[in-house]
Order: structure tokens, then C-alpha cells, then sequence
């Protein structure tokens, strides 16, 4: 067991051709330790989304160090990496990506089944109750506010016990007042469960909930903020944005990893 639930060493990650070769991924060196909420921001571009699916073993980077835990992911096989995200990782996206012919109950299941495990159904009650719909397990997700969606997409993320729970824009497509009840929860599985969650927005009301916030500019780490509130999330991402704050030397709120 680490302090660090996952940690990015010198990765890097480019696409597309020889002549035509895109860095998304600049020589990242990040840790995200264990019991906390990580929001990582930055402008249009700068690599998030990359970072994020590198340190979820969703995509492989081309050179560099990501573990999760004591586990080296690079170096892995297909299959023992499709068992590695099934077991030990969690996702939630802005789309709930729910099976709308499934029940609450089955859509949650659903990981544990396709790995060929039978879900006890005092495990699927468990976590639906974790987010709050325990009474909500009949219901298919057109019987659903779109809160209560993602609530249901959390659950299923939680179902199998994750060391990392990632969220990929995770209240993008709610309301203000629905994406806060969700964030609350999320927030609450950090404090109360030491439940390990990293995400990327691009909302600094959303990025306040977090103990830190990661900025990315141009595929590299320019900072950190630890215990920001919206308004200082925003003025600093609105002096990424125009370029002001590109030039100086990155600046930390919190500690750097």
C-alpha cells in the first residue's frame, strides 16, 4: 500500500503522424493520494481528458510511468489492463451511458455480470442507498431526473469497490442545483468513506469541491490550488485562458507531487 492511490512519472503522449505529431501529454509528473478529490482544469486543448484516460489505463502513453497503487500500468497486457480497470477502477462520464430497457438495480449489476460475477443484490441495494436511491431500484432511467441518473451511473461505478473513482465531466449535462447535490455526494465518499476521486471540469463551482485543483496548459502542469474557492479557480483559469499566466514560472497553492 502507497500514500498515492495513482501516480504519473515523465508521461508523455502524442498523436497522429510522423509529420503531423500532436503532444497532448508533456512529461506529467502527478500524484493523486489516497482519501482525496483531485479536479484537474485547463483551457480547451491542454491535455485533461488525455491525462485523465492515461492515469485510468484507458489509453498508454508513449513514454513514462503511470501506477495505480504498487501496480505498473504500462507495461501490461491488454487483457490483464481490461481486468484491472473492471476490478480496481471506477468511471463516470457526463453521459449516464444507463441501458434505459435496465432497472436501476440491473443497470448497477451490470459491471459485475459482464465479469461473469453473480451481484448480490444486498451489495446493488447497498451503494443505490450510498447515493441516495434506495427506494429507486425499480425504476428505468426514463423514470429518472437526470440527477438521479448520474446517481445511478455512480453507484454502478461504485458497485465493484474501486481504489480510484474517475469522472470525465462528471455534472456536465446537469442542471446547477443537481450537479451541486452531486458533487455533495461525491465530496461526502471522500470525507466519509476515503473513497480516492479525480476529475476533470470545467467548472470552477464544480472544481471548489475538490482539495485541489490541477491545471494542465498545453500538455503540461502549470500549478495547483489547494482549498480554492470558485472565485480563485476562476480568476486563475481566466489568466490561463488569455495567455497572461502561460509565461511565468508555474505557481502552487498546494504541494506539487
Amino acid at each position: 500500500m502507497t500514500d498515492h492511490a495513482v501516480r504519473l512519472t515523465a508521461v508523455r503522449r502524442r498523436y497522429g503522424t510522423k509529420g503531423a505529431l500532436v503532444t497532448a501529454l508533456d512529461d506529467v509528473s502527478l500524484a493523486f493520494p489516497r482519501g482525496s478529490l483531485t479536479a484537474v482544469m485547463g483551457p480547451s486543448g491542454s491535455g485533461k481528458s488525455t491525462l485523465l484516460q492515461c492515469a485510468a489505463g484507458l489509453d498508454r502513453p508513449d513514454a513514462g510511468s503511470v501506477r495505480l497503487g504498487v501496480t505498473e500500468l504500462t507495461g501490461l497486457s491488454e487483457r490483464r489492463l481490461t481486468l484491472l480497470r473492471r476490478e480496481r477502477i471506477g468511471f463516470v462520464f457526463q453521459a449516464f451511458n444507463l441501458l434505459p430497457a435496465l432497472t436501476a438495480e440491473q443497470n448497477v449489476a451490470l459491471p459485475l455480470r459482464l465479469a461473469g460475477r453473480r451481484p448480490a443484490r444486498a451489495r446493488v441495494r447497498e451503494v443505490l442507498r450510498q447515493v441516495g436511491l434506495a427506494e429507486r431500484g425499480g425504476h428505468r432511467p426514463g423514470e429518472l431526473s437526470g440527477g438521479q441518473q448520474q446517481r445511478v451511473a455512480l453507484a454502478r461505478a461504485l458497485i465493484t469497490r474501486p481504489e480510484v473513482l474517475f469522472g470525465d465531466e462528471p455534472t456536465g449535462a446537469l442542471d446547477s442545483t443537481t450537479a451541486r447535490e452531486v458533487l455533495t455526494l461525491l465530496r461526502a465518499m471522500v470525507d466519509d468513506e476515503g473513497q480516492t476521486v479525480v476529475m476533470v471540469t470545467h467548472d470552477p463551482v464544480a472544481a471548489s469541491y475538490a482539495d485541489r485543483v490541477v491545471f494542465l496548459v498545453d500538455g503540461r502542469v502549470h500549478g495547483e490550488l489547494a482549498g480554492a474557492d470558485a472565485q480563485t479557480v476562476a480568476a486563475r483559469m481566466a489568466g490561463l485562458e488569455s495567455g497572461s499566466l502561460k509565461g511565468g514560472a508555474p505557481t502552487t497553492g498546494g504541494v506539487r507531487c
